[in-house]
């Protein structure tokens, strides 16, 4: 015999508004904001990330601290982070720090006179960055995914046509720092495969970070968060 449930009005309401809401939670925003440093990003974190309530956000920052004229010292690098982390996990989201890419230093140093980067050059300097996100991910218990190191195994950061990051022969730039559209799968595809390894949440993600968070801005084309969208809705 079969038993019928019957559910009050009231019940049937909260049912239906509850599934409604998680169907229209976003699976990905893009927060991204070409030139931003770790200054800006706490200027904008209210409005940018924090609105959305994400259940994770995905925070990769320091290239522009680094390399840019908006320099950040790295002490200052570290307190600006550890702030950002600090603000996330108050809201409740959970948190995946990333390690920024390489480089190829020849394009970088036409940008740059030399001295900028002092005693250390370019690359001590990323090292230095990328030690201090991995401590911060160790020190307040975040995600951590080391994609900096996994473009250096596999993304033939130079020259050569098939590299991960622009160059005059994939993208008639020198450029030197950005990914390019197979970059930009390679990240979507790495921070997916995070996700579903630490079963972490599928949706109200937010991505926060610089130009290379933005790519061409959207959740649907060029950009890391777009190929992750892609890859949460198969």
């Amino acid at each position: 015999m079969h038993r019928r449930v019957f559910l009050s009005t009231s019940l049937m309401a909260t049912i239906a508004m509850t599934l409604r809401a998680s169907y229209n939670d976003p699976l990905v925003i893009n927060a991204g904001v070409g030139g931003n440093n770790t200054d800006d990003l706490l200027k904008r974190i209210d409005k940018d990330c924090l609105a959305h309530k994400p259940a994770l956000t995905v925070l990769m920052a320091g290239t522009n601290d680094m390399n840019s004229r908006k320099y950040i010292p790295l002490e200052q690098y570290r307190k600006n982070m550890a702030t950002l982390i600090e603000k996330i996990q108050a809201s409740k989201s959970k948190v995946l720090l990333m390690t920024i890419l390489p480089f190829y230093e020849p394009y970088l140093l036409t940008r740059h006179d030399p001295a900028f980067y002092g005693t250390d050059g370019p690359a001590k300097r990323r090292a230095a960055v990328n030690e201090t996100i991995k401590s911060l991910a160790a020190a307040y218990k975040t995600e951590l995914l080391d994609l900096g190191i996994l473009f250096e195994k596999v993304g033939k950061v130079g020259l050569d046509k098939d590299s991960l990051i622009q160059n005059e022969a994939n993208s008639q730039k020198t450029d030197g720092i950005h990914p390019t559209p197979n970059g930009y799968r390679f990240i979507g595809l790495a921070v997916y495969e995070h996700i579903l390894l630490q079963k972490l949440p599928q949706s109200r993600i937010v991505c926060f970070g610089d130009s290379i968070t933005n790519g061409d801005g959207s959740v649907t084309k060029e950009s890391y968060p777009a190929y992750l969208n892609k890859l949460l809705q198969s």
